[in-house]
């Protein structure tokens, strides 16, 4: 859990690496026969869904030196491998992959890429 964290906007945090800020979706609490669900129904489920809020920058790659090329001037930008989710997307992942925080009364889950299982994208939906 996150404590101690002063700021109010979720646009403040920064995803290292390749890293996935995830809203959960709100489980359903019936069944489609209206049986209620307990909530640790959904807690045992090993795949879940939710909303990508924020990614970070991808997979690093390596710096190419040119040592036998002094007259080159030195370049330290590092570059990464962009991930593949957006902002938006629904995202279909691991649950045990991930990590749980809270942040203003609302669950967040942070994930590695690879924990993504299926990304639905909806192009219209920010239009």
């Amino acid at each position: 859990m996150v404590s101690g964290i002063k700021e109010k906007d979720i646009n403040k945090f920064i995803v290292v690496g390749d890293r996935i800020l995830i809203q959960p979706k709100t489980p359903e609490k019936r069944t489609k026969s209206g049986l209620f669900l307990p909530p640790n129904v959904h807690e045992k489920e090993k795949v879940h869904s939710g909303y990508v809020i924020k990614t970070g920058p991808g997979f690093p790659i390596p710096a190419i030196t040119n040592e036998d090329e002094p007259w080159k001037s030195e370049s330290e930008n590092v570059r990464y491998v962009p991930l593949q989710p957006r902002e938006g997307d629904l995202a279909i992942y691991l649950q045990n992959s991930g990590y749980e925080i809270e942040f203003n009364n609302q669950k967040y889950v942070i994930v590695p890429q690879s924990a993504v299982l299926m990304l639905i994208r909806d192009e219209g939906l920010f239009e």
